[in-house]
């Protein structure tokens, strides 16, 4: 592509701004884009309710690419090609230098429908890329269709080995900056008898297990409840499960609630106990403020990247319930010990900082686009 003149413009192709982390990870891009003077288009497939979606500035552009009810057919394959044609009608009225796409079949898509176009596409696996694809249909199309993106994004050098050696050659390991509400001094003061956790309330949390680990130690620790922050379709589960193991006094589930920073940091512990991340959010942000914090090792290695078991945190393996409750004992049992894993989590603030990721990612974006 030639080198252009005038304002950059660059867009954004998720599946939506549903409350989740990669969906932030795009919305705190785009807003850092449109800070450094780019012209910015968000592309979602589908749009929620407003309270169930991240806001947009208004000086970013919002466009639906998914079907109308008077554009649908009574065909999945004749639908599959109107949405191809419809997306691929949009780079070329929008006419974005760029589109960063996240994950799936969207990445996919974004290759597709940007050929022949003035657009480079960008695609990114932010999730474990085993489980974005996890048979051989679409394990191969990644391989087929990742190296005619102009870019392709990492977030961990596991997630590198699971693609052939043209697409791990191109790939750039590109981080999560860190969200900013949670860069702030550490609490020094005393921690209060709480343990927490923040994430969706479904079955890859694997909540489940953590609370059962609390159950099995709560005579020990009679003094200490657990708050698990989130909302999803497990809840119901969760809750008859708390009152089935007789914990509903020690066990809250109080949904999604503003300034979660505020809310946890003056916690003993947090927990994180997904059997798949790619680079969970909600962990960079407890480490930044300094909570010692147990998490299980992911497949994608997003664990690994943020963590140094027994130096900044506890790594556990995926699915141990035991290995929990012993991680657990642990740190309660020695607060200096925990006291000094979350004076070493904090450190992440530095490494993350959203004015160093963010201009990674601007240098790698304006090399492409150069």
């Amino acid at each position: 592509m030639k080198k252009k003149t005038g304002v950059r413009h660059i867009a954004f192709y998720i599946s939506s701004l549903s409350r989740g982390g990669a969906e932030r990870v795009f919305v705190n891009l785009a807003e850092f884009f449109l800070a450094e003077g780019y012209r910015v288009t968000m592309v979602t497939q589908y749009q929620y309710p407003q309270e169930k979606e991240y806001v947009l500035p208004s000086r970013i552009k919002r466009v639906i690419s998914d079907l109308t009810p008077e554009e649908l057919s009574g065909s999945r394959l004749v639908n599959f090609c109107r949405r191809v044609n419809k997306l691929h009608r949009i780079w070329k009225a929008e006419r974005p230098e760029l589109v960063l796409a996240c994950n799936g079949k969207n990445n996919f898509m974004a290759v597709v429908t940007t050929m022949f176009t003035r657009t480079s596409s960008v695609v990114s696996v932010v999730g474990e890329a085993k489980r974005e694809y996890p048979n051989r249909l679409m394990h191969t199309l990644a391989n087929l269709l990742f190296p005619h993106a102009a870019g392709i994004v990492l977030q961990t050098e596991r997630s590198r080995g699971f693609f052939n050696k043209r697409v791990q050659r191109r790939a750039v390991i590109l981080p999560n900056s860190l969200n900013p509400a949670f860069i702030r001094p550490r609490y020094e003061g005393e921690r209060e008898k709480r343990i927490v956790a923040v994430g969706r309330l479904d079955a890859n949390k694997n909540h489940e297990m953590m609370i059962r680990a609390f159950a099995a130690l709560r005579d020990r620790y009679p003094e200490y409840t657990l708050t698990i922050y989130g909302e999803g379709e497990l809840r119901r589960y969760l809750e008859d499960l708390i009152e089935e193991l007789g914990i509903s006094q020690r066990v809250f589930l109080p949904g999604l609630v503003p300034d979660v920073a505020a809310r946890i940091e003056r916690a003993s512990l947090f927990l994180l106990t997904s059997y798949s991340e790619g680079v969970s959010n909600a962990l960079i942000e407890a480490l930044a403020i300094g909570l010692p914090v147990i998490a299980t090792d992911v497949p994608s290695g997003g664990t690994e990247e943020l963590i140094c078991d027994g130096c900044n945190g506890s790594i556990i393996p995926t699915g141990d319930q035991r290995a929990l409750e012993r991680a657990m004992t642990k740190l309660l049992d020695d607060p200096a010990y925990a006291e000094r894993l979350g004076r070493e989590a904090v450190k992440i603030q530095e490494r993350l900082a959203p004015e160093r990721v963010n201009r990674l990612w601007k240098e790698y974006f304006d090399k492409i686009m150069t």
